[in-house]
């Protein structure tokens, strides 16, 4: 964005200049070429922003082509708040999306059935802040980032069985 304002800023004075080169009084062959100059200038100015605008769109599409292809559940091992590198590498994606623009995010801790309710609501605000921690490490404003755990009470696969509570550890970034 500072290349598209100084863009804009170099763009208005170029056109200033090609005015006051026009307006004057003066008819010679020099002033004639120097508003000819004043305007290429302004012409190459203006499709340098357009360039940085399009190159901007296209970054930003990127990243947000980044985050829908790893999603926004982050899963966890057993009775463990670590990051994968697997949790890591999608909680990266939706990092360098994050510092491109001013948006807030919730995270929402989860864990399996197995453990009592305080044990498993403690076990999911601890990953929520494991993941909040990263972002905040990797550069993410901590204000930005709300989190909040559900522990068991809110499972996406249900049963018992290795199958089902590894789908139950998880963060949700919303």
């Amino acid at each position: 964005m500072k290349h598209i304002n100084v863009a804009g800023k170099a763009l208005t004075l170029l056109f200033t200049a090609a005015f006051l080169v026009a307006c004057s009084s003066s008819d010679t062959k020099e002033d004639d070429d120097a508003a000819a100059r004043a305007a290429a200038a302004a012409a190459a100015a203006e499709e340098a922003q357009r360039a940085a605008a399009a190159s901007a769109e296209a970054e930003q599409r990127r990243l947000q082509d980044a985050v829908a292809s790893v999603g926004n559940v982050f899963y966890f091992e057993f009775d463990s708040s670590n990051l994968t590198p697997d949790a890591q590498r999608s909680v990266d994606a939706h990092v360098a999306l994050l510092k491109t623009n001013d948006k807030t995010v919730r995270l929402e801790g989860h864990t399996d059935e197995r453990g009592t309710r305080d044990y498993n609501m403690a076990l999911g605000e601890r990953r929520a802040n494991a993941v909040r921690d990263y972002m905040v490490a990797n550069g993410v404003a901590s204000y930005r980032i709300e989190t909040v755990s559900y522990g068991e009470e809110q499972p996406v696969a249900y049963g018992s069985g290795e199958s089902n509570w590894s789908q139950n550890r998880r963060v949700e970034l919303k």
